[in-house]
């Protein structure tokens, strides 16, 4: 059950808090503080006269605002008059209070915020906080003590600081090593923490040179120039000059400076022919078979190769199969040719390269090759099943010969089937099965309703969300739900699907692993609305829900960083012409926030695209999200199975959301039938080049 708490029930006033409601958030916090409030552990205050409503309605956004301005003296002031009124959401302000001032904290002071607020988001975002200043004061003995209680444990320079802080007594290299290498090559960015651990172990020889070429190499690769400066300044302050010069104009390198002599100028000669790659395959291709394919060793030659030919599949460029042929066949002369020291990212294009270019078995031997090169939990993603059972299973021989690799096949397609999912559907159709739902779970029952109702992290982030602060209302949501099980989850998820904040009740209930809610997973909110139309204009309803879903999880007012408002997601550029288009003479920008016009213009929108693209589903949600003229460059090449033409999508957003708009349609279709509906026949057999001119205007936005 939830974690007991000395609560008082919040009034139905939070319970009732609807995103887009028409009152503004602060009146929303208002009614709340109005009620009763929670049962708060704070120090004692001096009894202070209770201020305005207004001034307790704002007093939340007030301290977020001064915490963003690094204002202390004013954050200072509003922590006291929280802690004084028992405010719902004190922790929040003596959260940020502390945060401020934690540079020059004590210890007592950080162990008394602990105590509280034991158990909360706010304690752990805390001991987050503190362990990255212990690490910056290389307080070890206090670290050490404080880390174990560190619930979400998901911070990369934390980690680092722990190999750090930890005693080596008793711990072989070879285990530290391991445990360094865990921690600090995934780093994304530079920091104290993960540089200092690479620095100091590998003054002890416990890092090797070659693995911190491999983690500039990474970096390089991802365009972390930072990070892969800032690691070879550990090698050498001569070669992070180098690299420098390397990473702004690589050929300028290769034209005057590069050369093979010693590991250090190979690995930056194979660098500079990398990074060229990334602007320019055929030039790259050109220089490294004319004078470094022998040069630099088959090692780093074979990994040049592999970047080549990567840069080249993001380009859907024809070469790119040719150039990663040359990536394996220079693989043969390493130590390990099957599995090459090369990036997933890498090898996943290499896959991908095969399945769009390859034919017969090369087709099928070259997926094999390069899933089976992946780490363990690479080749354990879904995408990389799926298409590891396909290799197998074309490449089985007939008859009995090949049975026990069919059979194989067919358990690896059963282990990625399911319902829900891109790859878990079309694997349920490979087999031969209906996409039938999972069995509906026992509704919610009134204990556990009312538990879930009293868990207080669950409360504060409803009264955050209330109180126009989203993000920290999400993140104090997300951090309630750990160690729930599933009936706990799906009483967290009711919570929030009554209360219309939907993109809390759809993540809750998709937390649940064996008790499984469509309702929940899939609401469908306006539903008249959406319906009518949608039949208006002739959309399927399914396709547009599945589309809303992914877009803003039916948040009224979402808004990306790139500036897409509302349900739909609509860019205002986007809603400006789709507005003329179809005889809007009255809109205004503004109005795009606004439920019905942010409906009517998104729809309009995805039915232009929708025909752009003569009906194919998969390719008008790419240019719902990437823009028209991407998916018409995309199609261009082989004709390709639907599923393929997926997968080589060059942006990892745009793949991952058309599987995902596409799979949400897929289920929303069955739950409008009452039967199983098929993701293949809705992304049709094939893509391929455009046979006529566009059906609509050429001057979709």
């Amino acid at each position: 059950m939830f974690p007991a708490a000395r609560i008082l029930r919040l009034p139905a006033l939070i319970c009732a808090v609807r995103t887009g409601s028409a009152l503004r958030p602060g009146a929303l916090l208002a009614l709340l503080l109005a009620a009763p409030l929670l049962a708060l552990t704070a120090p004692p205050a001096t009894a202070q006269p209770a201020p305005p409503a207004a001034d307790r309605d704002e007093l939340v956004p007030q301290a977020r605002e001064a915490w963003g301005r690094r204002d202390k003296s004013r954050l200072a002031a509003l922590r006291q008059q929280a802690l004084a009124q028992r405010h719902p959401l004190a922790p929040w302000v003596d959260y940020w209070d502390l945060n401020l001032r934690l540079g020059e904290a004590r210890a007592d002071e950080v162990e008394a915020f602990f105590a509280r607020w034991p158990g909360s988001y706010q304690e752990d975002r805390l001991r987050n906080d503190w362990l990255l200043e212990l690490g910056r004061r290389r307080d070890w003995a206090t670290f050490a003590q404080v880390h174990p209680r560190f619930r979400m444990n998901d911070d990369r320079e934390v980690a680092c600081y722990a190999l750090l802080a930890q005693p080596t007594t008793g711990q072989t290299a070879a285990g530290l090593r391991e445990a360094a290498l865990k921690a600090w090559m995934p780093q994304r960015e530079p920091d104290d923490g993960c540089q200092r651990l690479a620095q100091t172990l590998h003054e002890a020889k416990v890092l090797r040179d070659a693995d911190l070429w491999r983690k500039v190499r990474h970096a390089v690769e991802h365009n972390r120039q930072r990070l892969a400066r800032n690691t070879a300044e550990i090698l050498s302050p001569t070669l992070a000059k180098t690299l420098a010069e390397v990473l702004e104009n690589p050929a300028r390198h290769l034209n005057r400076k590069a050369n093979a002599f010693g590991q250090g100028q190979a690995e930056l000669t194979a660098l500079a022919l990398a990074r060229l790659a990334a602007t320019d395959t055929d030039e790259a291709a050109q220089r490294l078979l004319k004078r470094w394919d022998h040069v630099i060793g088959p090692e780093r030659t074979a990994w040049v190769w592999s970047q080549i030919a990567k840069q080249a599949g993001l380009a859907l460029n024809a070469d790119a199969l040719t150039w990663a042929d040359h990536a394996w066949a220079a693989a043969r002369h390493t130590p390990d040719p099957a599995r090459p020291d090369w990036s997933d990212e890498t090898l996943g294009w290499l896959a991908r390269v095969s399945l769009r270019l390859g034919t017969g078995e090369a087709r099928w031997q070259g997926v094999l090759r390069a899933v089976d090169a992946m780490g363990p939990a690479e080749r354990a993603d879904p995408t990389w099943q799926y298409w590891r059972a396909r290799a197998v299973a074309a490449l089985a021989r007939p008859g009995e010969a090949g049975r026990a690799q069919r059979e194989e096949a067919q358990r690896a397609l059963a282990a990625v089937a399911q319902p829900l999912t891109f790859y878990g559907q079309l694997a349920l159709e490979d087999l031969g099965q209906p996409l039938t739902p999972p069995p509906t779970p026992a509704a919610v029952q009134p204990t556990e309703r009312e538990a879930a109702r009293a868990h207080p992290g669950l409360q504060r982030a409803l009264a955050m969300i209330a109180a126009g602060l989203r993000p920290e209302g999400v993140r104090e949501w997300n951090f309630s739900l750990l160690g729930l099980n599933d009936r706990e989850l799906l009483a967290a998820a009711q919570w929030a699907c009554e209360r219309e904040v939907w993109d809390r009740c759809i993540n809750s209930s998709e937390r649940s692993r064996t008790e499984i809610d469509l309702g929940q997973r899939y609401p469908t909110p306006l539903r008249q609305d959406v319906l009518a139309r949608s039949r208006e204009i002739g959309l399927d309803p399914a396709y547009v829900y599945g589309l809303i879903r992914q877009e803003s999880r039916f948040i009224m007012d979402a808004r990306s960083h790139v500036g897409a408002s509302g349900l739909m997601q609509v860019m205002p550029a986007t809603a400006k012409w789709t507005a003329k288009k179809i005889g809007m003479t009255d809109f205004r920008p503004e109005q795009i926030t606004e439920r019905d016009v942010n409906l009517r213009i998104g729809t309009a929108y995805l039915k232009l695209v929708l025909d752009d693209q003569g009906g194919a589903q998969a390719l008008a949600a790419a240019a719902y999200n990437a823009g028209p003229s991407r998916p018409r460059r995309w199609r261009n090449g082989p004709e390709l199975e639907t599923a393929i033409w997926v997968e080589n999508i060059p942006f990892n957003e745009t793949r991952d959301y058309v599987k995902k708009v596409t799979a949400n349609a897929t289920v929303y279709a069955g739950l409008f039938s009452g039967r199983p509906a098929s993701l293949k026949a809705r992304l049709g057999a094939t893509v391929g080049p455009r046979s006529a001119p566009p059906p609509t205007d050429p001057d979709l936005p």
